[in-house]
């Protein structure tokens, strides 16, 4: 039975490959939460885009969302995000009209600018420059729905395979560049925290300044938490440090699976690494009570309409326990309402 929760929740997969496994074993872990995430009752479930990263395995997260259309029945399936400057906007607006296709009425395209790699990575997609990216928006959303203006070079351009549903656009963004995009866009906003922080200002300029469009009439967040979600406090505090052990090294220039909680309590941690973890942690860990309150309070800040939740454990048994959890913690707050 869907667990009837008391805050629309979501879940973003970055796919993370954990020590001792391998990147098949990490999209075989994606497919497992989909499931699992659509029986207990997460509103969407989203793939990020990260290329040549030793750590995490999905860099076609279009593909991957073909085959969780055939695996799940009721969440909505979608991506967080394409970076729409490594591709055209017209192939990207076929294979979302494709996975609509498969999936009728469950589909969202997040969409962000970012490169999801490196320098080298940009080039060796071959890229485009980032100052386009507003105009690769508005030309995906008119190849999307068939709007294309009369008079243009692809006026007559439709997206196949067309149908009468369509997928949801949403701008991904960290900062206040992309809420103000999606405001004047008239599109439905997520904002990164897991990555910038809090920036309440940033979901409040997008809701003042939000335009509304022929298919979104009003303003609509998603914040995007990192969390993990353990027994008790103390537990969830202690799987923290595999992932900021991991994070440390990703800047660092070191790309490697998320260490074992073993390797990482061997780990001579200097005063100025733990400085430097404590300084540039934004997860939220605890208990599930301890966890939800958090999220909740954030949600209000931020005026969002639901939570995204990314959770990174050094196991992927961990990992699914973080969520059930999370998931059983709402649902309490639905009953007890």
């Amino acid at each position: 039975m869907k667990t009837v929760m008391s805050l629309a929740l979501s879940i973003l997969d970055q796919s993370p490959i954990v020590d001792g496994s391998t990147p098949k074993d990490a999209v075989a872990a994606t497919i497992a939460l989909a499931r699992r995430a659509d029986a207990l009752g997460y509103r969407r479930y989203w793939l990020a885009e990260h290329h040549a990263m030793g750590g995490l395995a999905d860099a076609s997260p279009e593909v991957l969302l073909a085959r969780l259309t055939a695996e799940t029945s009721r969440i909505r399936l979608g991506t967080g995000g394409i970076m729409l400057p490594h591709y055209s906007a017209f192939k990207v607006a076929e294979v979302f009209r494709m996975l609509e296709a498969l999936a009728p009425g469950r589909i969202d395209l997040g969409i962000g600018r970012a490169p999801g790699g490196s320098g080298l990575v940009s080039a060796a997609l071959d890229s485009r420059d980032p100052a386009g990216f507003p105009q690769q928006v508005a030309d995906l959303i008119d190849f999307l729905e068939g709007t294309t203006p009369a008079g243009t070079p692809f006026a007559r351009l439709g997206a196949m395979p067309s149908g009468r549903t369509s997928p949801d656009v949403w701008m991904l963004g960290s900062s206040d560049y992309g809420a103000l995009l999606a405001a004047e866009l008239g599109l439905p906003y997520t904002l990164a925290h897991f990555i910038c922080g809090d920036a309440a200002h940033v979901t409040r300029a997008y809701r003042e300044h939000f335009r509304p469009s022929a298919r979104y009439p009003e303003p609509r967040v998603i914040v995007a938490l990192a969390a993990i979600v353990a027994p008790t406090d103390a537990e969830a505090q202690a799987l923290t440090w595999p992932v900021a052990l991991w994070r440390l090294r990703l800047f660092r220039g070191l790309s490697a699976p998320v260490p074992s909680l073993e390797e990482t309590e061997r780990y001579p941690w200097s005063e100025r690494e733990r400085d430097e973890v404590e300084r540039t942690r934004r997860v939220i860990a605890g208990s599930p009570f301890t966890v939800r309150e958090k999220i909740e309070t954030l949600v209000e800040a931020h005026l969002a309409d639901e939570a995204m939740i990314v959770t990174i454990l050094p196991d992927y048994a961990l990992r699914l326990r973080s969520y059930e959890l999370l998931a059983d913690a709402f649902a309490a707050r639905s009953r007890a309402a």
